[in-house]
């Protein structure tokens, strides 16, 4: 190992590190993505060592501006990354000392690199979820104008996959825009056990300088400040946290994908994905497949499965830091890189759904989804719901056997299942009737759904 590749600690050893350890304990490769963020750290650092005496005044400046170039050159792509030097902290101390000199290497006074990367991880994610809230209030809004043209858009709603009654389109659509709502407030929940500052614990027991870590705290933008030293460079929960907001995230847009695939299909035909979102086959000419929702189906998988590695890496870690904590980074930066991606394509995709209301329609008419309505309707003439219920399930054994819906029933076949139907059940069967019959919060007819949406317009507009 050359002078200049020499490690920050290897006055401890004898021998150099092996080519493979170097390769198998380095994180450079992926952990240089929090460079701006180390560097925004470090400088909070360097400030609040200046402020309580530990730094000098000009010191401080040579940081400043050896880190002001050096955030240039990452930027503009000109940074040589070291594998010598393993990890981003390093790379960046040992390039600000080759910069500025003794200055460079007071900068690490009364830290750790396990404060640090505690630090630089926070930071990291706090920005990260910022961006995804955003990117989730950017698919409601798809999803609010896909639900405002199809507010009274009739479709079946099914429950074991079967006809169950009818809703309408805009009326599933707001079922997401809901999922995806709590989805928002469980990243920003997450937040605020992200933004507190571990920088100050250390290496494990906090430091003998006399350092002021609300300040670095109001630096940085924390909330405050993580209460034990031990806890601050040792835990992961937050990262684990949020990757299980992902996960949930993902898990409603694989059902939305679900449905997005089922519903293209010939055998449904409700609606159509633009081109631009789906594939052909090399050798069916005639296929149009839907890509994105299968793959976000796949890529959902695949953010689950990182929630289960980051829970398998802390299980059994005894205090303090330990060196498996660099496995946190990878399957959390690409939950970040997945959500984030699955989040923009959805938000265009949507906006490129057509809605095919003839083919809801005859679906819904395959499944006597208004049967329901005659039991309740039975019910309001006085008879109890259970014997409504069976007389309604001959009607609909029989009309099944006519190969005819209920509303479809002559009126005196009707009234063979019960006497007490009358003339006025032809509305009650109707789809429409049935759709402006559930007229209260939170259900399917027309007018609730457009004021649904006009409150999710506010709230995200807020």
């Amino acid at each position: 190992m050359s002078d200049s590749a020499n490690k920050m600690w290897s006055g401890r050893f004898n021998e150099p590190v092996s080519e493979l350890v170097k390769r198998f304990t380095a994180s450079v490769n992926f952990d240089k993505r929090m460079a701006e963020v180390d560097i925004e750290g470090s400088l909070a650092h360097a400030a609040m060592l200046n402020k309580v005496g530990v730094l000098s005044a000009a010191d401080l400046a040579a940081i400043q501006q050896g880190m002001s170039e050096i955030l240039a050159d990452i930027r503009a792509g000109q940074f040589e990354w070291s594998l010598d030097l393993e990890d981003v902290h390093m790379n960046i101390e040992r390039r600000l000392t080759e910069k500025i000199g003794d200055a460079g290497k007071r900068l690490h006074t009364g830290r750790s690199r396990n404060d640090q990367v505690a630090t630089d991880i926070r930071l990291y994610l706090r920005g990260a979820i910022d961006i995804l809230v955003a990117l989730t209030h950017e698919l409601q809004k798809s999803l609010l104008d896909l639900a405002d043209q199809h507010a009274a858009t009739v479709m079946p709603g099914f429950t074991h996959l079967q006809v169950a009654q009818p809703v309408t389109f805009g009326h599933h659509m707001l079922a997401y825009v809901e999922m995806l709502g709590r989805d928002a407030d469980r990243f920003l929940d997450a937040r605020a056990r992200v933004n507190q500052l571990p920088l100050g614990a250390a290496a494990l027991a906090g430091t003998t300088y006399p350092i002021d870590r609300l300040y670095t705290a109001e630096l940085l933008g924390f909330d405050g400040v993580c209460q034990n030293s031990l806890d601050a460079v040792s835990d992961r929960d937050f990262a684990i946290e949020f990757t299980a907001a992902a996960a949930l995230t993902m898990t409603h847009l694989s059902r939305l994908s679900e449905e997005l695939v089922l519903w293209m299909s010939p055998r449904y035909g409700f609606i159509d994905i633009a081109d631009r979102f789906c594939t052909g086959s090399s050798i069916m000419p005639q296929k149009k497949n839907p890509d994105v929702p299968e793959l976000v189906r796949g890529k959902t998988g695949r953010v689950n499965g990182h929630l289960v590695g980051l829970l398998t890496l802390m299980k059994a870690q005894p205090l303090a830091y330990n060196k498996d904590n660099q496995e946190d980074k990878e399957p959390l930066f690409d939950t970040v890189d997945t959500l984030g991606d699955t989040l923009r394509i959805y938000a265009d995709m949507m906006r490129g759904v057509t809605v095919k209301p003839e083919a809801m329609e005859r679906a819904v008419k395959q499944g006597f989804a208004t049967a329901t309505d005659l039991a309740d309707y039975l019910v309001k003439k006085g008879l109890p719901f259970r014997d409504a219920h069976e007389a309604v399930a001959l009607a609909v054994r029989y009309a099944e056997e006519k190969r005819r819906d209920l509303s479809e029933l002559q009126l005196v076949e009707l009234k063979s299942f019960s006497p007490l139907i009358e003339a006025d059940v032809v509305g009650v069967l109707t789809l429409e009737g049935s759709l402006a019959a559930r007229d209260h919060v939170g259900g399917t007819a027309p007018n609730q759904v457009r004021a649904q949406i006009a409150r999710w317009r506010e709230v995200l507009a807020a």
